[in-house]
C-alpha cells in the first residue's frame, strides 16, 4: 500500500498531493510564480448548481477573472491552462460562457491552441431547444514553446491497413503504427447514473477527460492544478500517470470524497473507466429496450417509408 501521508493540506513544491480546503484564490497565493505546469478545470456555470450561488453574469466574469489570473501568474513559461465550460442558461436562452471567458485570456496574452468540444450523450433532456449534448475545453498556452505530447494520446487508426497509392512511398503503409491524432472532436461518457466513477457530485469530470489533457501536456512529476477540484477527478489523473496533483475545494462533502477517492488511487483501488474503451452501444449488447414498442405492425400509427429489410436499387 502506498503512504496516505503524501496528502497534505498545504502547497509544498517537495510534496505530490495538495489537496486545500477553502477557497482556491487562498491556495494560489501560496504557490510561487511558474510552478504548474497544467491548469485543468471546470469552474462553476453560473447556473445555480448545489455548490455555487447565481450572480449576475458581469459578476461572475469578475469572479472568474480573479482566479484566471491568479492561475497565469503560477503557470510555467512552457504551460498550459485547460478551462472546460458549458453554456450559462438565462430565461430559457444560452451564452457559451468559453466565448464570454476568451478575452480574459488573450488579454493575458495567452494563446488559444484548441477549442476542444467534448460530446456526451445523456443529459437534461430540453423542450424548447435541441438539448445540450457537448461542452468545450479551450486550450490555452502561455508562450509558443510548450509541452504537447502526442504519442501517449492517441488512438486507434480507423485505417490501418491502408497504403500509399503513388509517389515515393507507394505501397508502404501511410498510418502511423502508433495510432492516429485524436482531433480536436472527444467522444467520453459523462459521469451519470450508471457511470463505475459516479459520487454526488452533480457535475463531475470523468478521469479519463484529465487523463488526455494530463498526458499530452504534460511530463513525469510537472505539476497539475485544479482550482475548483470537485470530488478530485483532477489530482486522480495526475497520479495516475506519476504527476504531481494540486486543488482546493471549498464544499465540505465534496472534500472528504476527493480525499477518499484519492486514498483509493493511492492504493489501487479506485475503479475508473478506462482511457479509450469503446462507448458502450445497448443494440450490440443486445439490451431488449433498444427495441421500440412502437414500431410493431399491429401498433405502429406513423407511415414508415423505408422497410430496412428491403433492398433497394437505384
Amino acid at each position: 500500500m502506498r503512504d496516505e501521508n503524501k496528502i497534505i493540506g498545504t502547497f509544498n513544491e517537495a510534496k505530490e498531493i495538495v489537496l486545500f480546503y477553502g477557497n482556491c484564490l487562498d491556495l494560489l497565493k501560496t504557490i510561487p510564480d511558474d510552478t504548474i505546469k497544467l491548469v485543468v478545470t471546470s469552474p462553476p456555470y453560473n447556473i445555480g448548481k448545489e455548490y455555487e450561488k447565481k450572480l449576475k453574469l458581469e459578476n461572475y466574469i469578475i469572479q472568474q477573472v480573479r482566479v484566471i489570473k491568479e492561475c497565469v501568474r503560477v503557470l510555467h513559461k512552457h504551460g498550459s491552462i485547460c478551462w472546460q465550460v458549458g453554456n450559462y442558461v438565462n430565461n430559457g436562452y444560452i451564452i457559451p460562457l468559453d466565448t464570454v471567458l476568451y478575452p480574459v485570456f488573450t488579454d493575458l496574452n495567452l494563446k488559444l491552441r484548441n477549442r476542444i468540444i467534448w460530446h456526451f450523450e445523456h443529459g437534461l433532456h430540453c423542450s424548447k431547444r435541441f438539448s445540450g449534448r457537448y461542452e468545450t475545453i479551450n486550450w490555452f498556452t502561455k508562450s509558443n514553446d510548450y509541452t504537447f505530447n502526442l504519442d501517449p494520446v492517441r488512438v486507434p487508426q480507423k485505417y490501418p491497413g491502408k497504403k500509399h497509392f503513388k509517389g515515393p512511398k507507394a505501397g508502404q503503409y501511410s498510418s502511423n503504427p502508433l495510432g492516429k491524432n485524436p482531433s480536436d472532436l472527444w467522444i467520453i461518457p459523462n459521469v451519470k447514473n450508471n457511470h463505475i466513477e459516479k459520487t454526488i457530485h452533480p457535475c463531475q469530470f470523468p478521469v479519463e477527460l484529465i487523463e488526455r489533457l494530463v498526458l499530452s501536456m504534460t511530463d513525469k512529476n510537472d505539476w497539475v492544478l485544479d482550482p475548483f477540484l470537485g470530488v478530485g477527478s483532477t489530482i486522480i489523473a495526475a497520479i495516475k500517470h506519476k504527476r504531481k496533483g494540486v486543488g482546493a475545494e471549498i464544499k465540505p462533502s465534496y472534500f472528504e470524497i476527493a480525499k477518499d477517492r484519492i486514498n483509493k488511487e493511492l492504493n489501487g483501488i479506485l475503479r475508473t473507466r478506462p482511457m479509450n474503451q469503446p462507448i458502450y452501444d445497448p443494440k450490440n449488447a443486445g439490451k431488449s429496450l433498444t427495441s421500440s414498442p412502437w414500431n410493431s405492425k399491429s401498433n405502429s400509427k406513423q407511415l414508415i417509408i423505408l422497410d430496412k429489410k428491403t433492398k433497394y436499387r437505384g
